[in-house]
This record gives structure tokens, sequence and C-alpha cells, in this order.
């Protein structure tokens, strides 16, 4: 009986062995053919992005922040025309998540909405035209990731609407920090309990980068 028993078992792992096995690989080959397609589409573009896109050294920062913490519910308060969100997306694509990004003009909402298709990233991005002014207050959290590269002049609301809906552990950036008139509002992130405020400063202009620690 014991015997029989033991037998029993053998084929039953066995062919969760054989179904995962070719599962696991085909996700590692989708991923592989995504990265070499995100990788082609940046190198093609990288000397063309404007409209006030992120360096690519800037979004490489933000897309090895990601990956390297697991995040997976991100938030981007402008879009432009999706240099920035296509690195976030990248990466999130590796962690399972998702981004939700926020652009109030049409003609670089519509661009970017195209760059994704062409960048294949668009399944991970929820893009949104909306006047992020009233959108970040009635957004939906939590968030663990943020970058916020909208206009400078409502970074401060930007951050005060958004801290409440940062879960714990969780990463609020802030591109062009070293700009004049930004330093009130980084002595104000760094003024808030519960988070921790760092400076990337060998990054074109500044990243702020603000965490919840409690």
């Amino acid at each position: 009986m014991k015997l029989g028993a033991g037998l029993l078992v053998v084929p039953t792992v066995l062919t969760i062995a054989l179904v995962s096995i070719p599962a696991t690989a085909e996700e590692a080959s989708a991923q592989a053919s995504l990265d070499d397609q995100v990788e082609a589409f940046l190198r093609a573009r990288q000397s063309t992005w404007r409209d006030m896109n992120v360096p690519r050294r800037d979004g490489q920062f933000l897309h090895d922040m990601i990956v390297e913490k697991g995040y997976t519910r991100a938030l981007e308060i402008g879009t432009s025309s999706g240099h920035s969100s296509i690195w976030i997306a990248w990466a999130l694509s590796k962690t399972g998540g998702k981004l939700i990004t926020l652009e109030i003009d049409e003609s670089r909402h519509r661009e970017a909405l195209e760059n994704f298709e062409k960048a294949g990233v668009a399944q991970f991005i929820d893009a949104r035209l909306v006047d992020a002014h009233e959108a970040v207050k009635t957004i939906e959290g939590p968030f663990d990731f943020v970058f916020s590269d909208a206009d400078k002049g409502w970074y401060k609301q930007y951050f005060i609407d958004l801290a409440p809906k940062m879960a714990p552990g969780g990463c609020y950036t802030s591109h062009n920090i070293h700009m004049r008139g930004m330093a009130a509002y980084v002595d104000y992130q760094r003024s808030r309990p519960g988070f921790e405020t760092t400076i990337e400063d060998d990054l074109t202009s500044g990243i702020g980068v603000t965490c919840r620690v409690e």
C-alpha cells in the first residue's frame, strides 16, 4: 500500500514540473523579446526627445530604482511624449506592475500613445489625458512609486495630495530639483514626518527621492 501511494505521487509531481517549466521559459523569452524592442526603440530615438522629456541617464535611474525595489504601482505626473514613461513601464514589465501617467496637452498625449505602441510597453501603461492638478486629488492609491515632472510651481501641492497615498517603503521622485525656486519644495519634503529625502546630484538638474519610512 505504501509503495502504491508513493507511485501515485510521482506522476503528479512530474506533471506539475513539466507544465511549469515551459511557462517560465515562455515568460523569459517574452521578456527578452520586449527588452530588445524597448532598447532598440530608445536607442533609435535617443537624440530626438524634446518637449521637456528626461535625458536617457535619468530614465535609466528611474528604471533601475523600480526594478531594484520591486515596485508595481506607479504614477507619473507629466507624460510629455513618453520618454520617462517608457523607462518606467519597461521596469514595471519586469516587476509585474503598471503605470498611470497624466498629461494635460492633447498633442503630447497622442504622441506618447504612439511611442508606447512602438516601444512595446503600451500594455503596462494607463495614459490619461487630464488636468493633474485635479486628478491627483481623486486618484486612488496606494502607490509605491511616483515620478513628478510637470509644472514646477505645483510640485508642493502634488506632493501634499499624494503623500497620504504613498505605500510604506514607496518613493516619490521629483525631476529638475536643482532648478531655481525648488529649494523651498525640498525643504518642505524634508520637514514631513515619516519621509526621508535624498538628492541624486549626478543626474540632469537633480532628482529628489522622498521615501516613506513609516
